[in-house]
Order: C-alpha cells, then sequence, then structure tokens
C-alpha cells in the first residue's frame, strides 16, 4: 500500500512538473508573440517541448506568420507598381492635354469669327475641367494607395481660413463673386497644417465651380473645431448630400457632370485627422452648407 501511495505521489509530481513546463512554454509563446507585435519583428516562434499538440501548434502559428509576411511583401510589391502605373498614366495624360491647350492658344491668336471664339473658348472650359478631374484623380489614388500619415500639431484654423480664402479672392472676383467670413477669435486644432490645407482648397474650389452666388463662411468651435462653406445652388438641379462625398457623384444627370471626386479628397483627408464631414441642403432659400470637423488642441 505505501508503495502505491509512493509512486502515485511520485506520478502527480511528475504530471504537475509537465503542466508547469507547458504553462511555461505557452508563456514563451504569449512573450514572443507580444515581441513581435511591439517590435515588429519578424523571427519565427521556437519551443523546447516534446508535446505533439503544443509543437504543431507552433508550426501551424509559424506558417500563418510566414504567410502574413508573404502577402505583406507582395502588397507593398503591388502598391509599388501601382504606384508606378499611376504615374505612367498619369504622363501619359497630361501630356496630349498640355498639347490640347497649347494648339487651343494658338487658335486664340488666329482671326476668328465671334461663333468660332465662343466655341473655342467652351473646348477651353471642359479642356480645363478635363485638366481639373485628372489632377483629382491622381491625386485620390495616391493618397488611398500611399497610406501618408498626418503630421498633427497646434494649428491656428482660422488664420489657416482666412489665408486660404485671400489666396481665393482673384478667382471669386472675376466670377463676381464675394466670400463673407465671420469674426471669430483664434481656434487652435490638433490637425495637420497640409492636409487642412487642402481640405479648404478643396471646399473652395468647389464653391467656386459651383456657386450662384455669394459665400459665406463660418467657423465654429463645439466639441470639435468646424468650418462651414455656405452657397447657393441651382434649384433645378436634384442634390443627394447623402451622396455628396461619394467618388463620381452626379448631382446634374443631364450633364453628367461629376462634382464629387474633389469632395471624396475632403473626406479622406478629414478622416485621416481624425474628423468628419457633411453637408446639408435648406431648398427654402436654395443654398447648400458643406463642413468639416476636426478636433480641438486642448
Amino acid at each position: 500500500m505505501l508503495v502505491a501511495v509512493v509512486m502515485l505521489c511520485i506520478l502527480v509530481f511528475i504530471l504537475i512538473a509537465y503542466i508547469a513546463f507547458i504553462q511555461k512554454q505557452l508563456r514563451s509563446i504569449n512573450r514572443q508573440l507580444d515581441k513581435r507585435l511591439s517590435e515588429n519583428t519578424r523571427q519565427p516562434l521556437t519551443i523546447d517541448l516534446f508535446n505533439k499538440t503544443i509543437n504543431k501548434l507552433a508550426i501551424n502559428i509559424n506558417l500563418c506568420l510566414k504567410l502574413e509576411e508573404k502577402q505583406r511583401l507582395e502588397g507593398i510589391r503591388e502598391q509599388k507598381q501601382f504606384k508606378e502605373l499611376i504615374s505612367n498614366i498619369s504622363h501619359d495624360l497630361r501630356t496630349p492635354l498640355t498639347a490640347i491647350k497649347g494648339y487651343q492658344q494658338l487658335l486664340e491668336k488666329e482671326t476668328l469669327s465671334n461663333t468660332q471664339l465662343e466655341k473655342l473658348h467652351t473646348a477651353q472650359k471642359y479642356t480645363d475641367e478635363l485638366g481639373d478631374l485628372i489632377e483629382h484623380f491622381f491625386e485620390y489614388s495616391y493618397l488611398i494607395t500611399a497610406r501618408v500619415e498626418p503630421s498633427l500639431e497646434k494649428i491656428n484654423l482660422t488664420n489657416l481660413a482666412i489665408d486660404c480664402v485671400l489666396s481665393y479672392i482673384g478667382i471669386f472676383e472675376e466670377k463676381n463673386i464675394s466670400v463673407n467670413i465671420e469674426e471669430t477669435p483664434p481656434i487652435y486644432v490638433l490637425g495637420d497644417k497640409n492636409m487642412l490645407t487642402r481640405v479648404i482648397e478643396n471646399l473652395l474650389n468647389n464653391c467656386a465651380k459651383h456657386s450662384l452666388g455669394d459665400i459665406d463662411v463660418k467657423i465654429e468651435s463645439k466639441s470639435k473645431a468646424r468650418i462651414t462653406f455656405i452657397n447657393p445652388v441651382n434649384p433645378n438641379i436634384n442634390i443627394n448630400v447623402d451622396k455628396l462625398f461619394h467618388r463620381f457623384y452626379t448631382g446634374d444627370s443631364t450633364r453628367n457632370k461629376s462634382t464629387g471626386l474633389g469632395l471624396s479628397i475632403v473626406e479622406f483627408l478629414v478622416e485621416q485627422m481624425n474628423g468628419d464631414v457633411g453637408a446639408y441642403l435648406d431648398t427654402k432659400s436654395n443654398k447648400i452648407a458643406i463642413f468639416f470637423e476636426v478636433p480641438l488642441f486642448i
């Protein structure tokens, strides 16, 4: 009986030691996985264990990690190839477009009738629109694929907005449009200056293209900083504000004129800075308001 008890005690001790050894190896696997996550290393898992199940687990984890690394490298390679493709397409499209503009300028110097000159100016208008669309397309494609990280810093949003508006005064004066900015104390936000500048410029450019009158710009500080651009629009155009930021959204289906690509860039950049975008339409005054919000600097 004593021998049986001793043997049982020895067996229990061995089992406890074996369980402790398994737990040690599991903790080692967890530490190695934590190290891969925190230090971004690519080191495979290593274990010292004769348990087939744990060995199989480690082998399968290493296979998954190896497959993930292979997919990551393939993604980087495909991203690089896509950027090169975008660059090549950009060059291929800009070259003939530049030639078209050049020939249009030469034609403008010729002696043309009023009807011919009017047709030429119409062609120039659509050529410029095509150029803007191409630029927006490549900018959007680059932003989506490059995964540019914002450089967040303290920015005086009020001053930045005023500077951007002043840079567009010449464009608005050509269209006989006034811009009214409500005076507000300086509002500081946590954002990327280049991204914010691009966002404001895109929204000003959108107003310059589609506004039928004077533009109001409101700068507010609530839970977030908000800038709203308000302008009158054609009441005959059915605008869906829920789709306004969608790529290539067309408000005027009869003319198939796209308005959403520049706004899609706005949405993407604002979201990169942990902000939001939105729009609403006042059917009584026939005015549309487009706004974006970014976190305040605290």
